[in-house]
């Protein structure tokens, strides 16, 4: 990897692009949560009519679609950066990984919200795949870590006089 003024950018390179590959995985897992949830209330009639008739699962619905475009276009975003040496590639990775971690955990949440009783038992993967939120928004660096890193890297690019 080189000597030891230039190991650490380099491992630093690797890391990003690992939770680029994270973010991707938990924009997939997001979405399938949207889908499960969109056509889940459509299909479950309560008193008569389906349950997504009524606004507050519109709602929930809305909310869960809004996070996971922003989580796509954060990855898609990061990914792009990362892949080019764009200048801002790690505050790219490091604005994705910050956001698309709880965006997957939310939305995942709002599934089995959606799913009632039924969502975090065995019937439905709904449990399944907010398990997996919660492990892929902790790893290589929960939100807190990268929210603050996002600070640091406009902090250091202040300094340097850079606009960001």
């Amino acid at each position: 990897l080189g000597g030891d003024e230039d190991a650490w950018p380099r491992i630093e390179g690797v890391l990003d692009r690992a939770r680029v590959l994270v973010c991707a995985e938990m924009v997939g897992g997001a979405e399938r949560c949207l889908e499960a949830a969109v056509a889940h209330a459509q299909a479950r009639v309560q008193f008569g009519r389906p349950i997504g008739a009524n606004q507050a699962i519109r709602h929930k619905c809305a909310d869960m679609l809004l996070r996971v475009e922003v989580a796509r276009s954060l990855t898609a975003y990061a990914a792009w950066a990362a892949s080019v040496g764009a200048p801002d590639a790690r505050l790219a990775t490091a604005m994705a990984k910050g956001i698309v971690g709880d965006a997957y955990r939310r939305v995942a949440e709002e599934n089995i919200q959606i799913h009632g009783g039924i969502g975090f038992t065995w019937e439905a993967d709904c449990h399944l795949y907010y398990k997996r939120a919660l492990g892929d928004e902790s790893w290589l660096g929960d939100g807190a870590y990268h929210l603050d890193r996002v600070a640091r890297l406009l902090d250091a690019g202040a300094a340097d006089g850079r606009d960001r």
